[in-house]
């Protein structure tokens, strides 16, 4: 019998990059043509943000899951460190594959519309009710992987996709749920961005939010 080995280090830290730089330019690419297309309508230009998000999180954790897990998101990872299911050092790694490639998933996105390519951004997303809604939304995305896994695996990708799309319409936030994303959002000064003052907070509520999720799944013998 033939054994398949497991994919090396570099190629998950590798998957780990692409995959978040992917849904960064989705997410900031997808904003920039929503805004520009909408007519100043911003409720139509956040569900075509949405929309465009949602399709591109389905596709990438069902391709590239097999690789690396598509953790795509440095809390994800954390809690996957805390769970024994990842080395301190593979955490590590991850994380910085994350935040890096969100980042330059940022500079792509901006090179497809010909936009400056190294920005800062100046929407300013502040406030107890964006601190609130950051906690339940890495709360709610971390509890889904955690659960669905559990329950029925091959959903997850769906799951995660369409728990996103929700959060994106009922939280203050708009559903960053994602350190590495957050930051990457913070070098964008498009539809998608947030103000780098604001980030420290976003990332301790996704911080505080994926623990709470962590502890949920352990009193549910998840």
């Amino acid at each position: 019998m033939s054994m398949i080995a497991a994919p090396s280090l570099s190629l998950r830290l590798a998957t780990e990059a692409v995959g978040t730089a992917l849904i960064v330019v989705a997410v900031i690419g997808s904003g920039i043509m929503a805004q520009r297309l909408s007519g100043g309508n911003v409720a139509l230009a956040l569900l075509a943000n949405t929309a465009a998000t949602v399709a591109a999180l389905y596709v990438l954790i069902t391709a590239l899951s097999p690789i690396s897990g598509a953790h795509f998101n440095p809390v994800v990872s954390g809690l996957m460190l805390m769970r024994g299911e990842l080395s301190a050092r593979d955490a590590v790694l991850y994380v910085l594959a994350q935040v890096t490639g969100g980042a330059a998933g940022a500079v792509l996105a901006h090179a497809m519309f010909d936009l400056t390519l190294f920005q800062l951004a100046s929407t300013v997303r502040t406030g107890s009710g964006q601190f609130i809604a950051e906690i339940v939304a890495t709360f709610w995305l971390c509890c889904t992987i955690l659960f669905v896994r559990k329950a029925n695996p091959t959903a997850v990708a769906a799951a995660v996709a369409a728990c996103i799309g929700a959060a994106y319409w009922f939280t203050a936030s708009t559903s960053f749920a994602n350190p590495a994303v957050t930051i990457a959002r913070s070098l964008s000064d498009t539809f998608a961005g947030i103000r780098l003052a604001d980030v420290p907070m976003f990332v301790v509520a996704q911080i505080f939010g994926a623990a709470l999720a962590g502890f949920a799944a352990r009193l549910a013998k998840i």
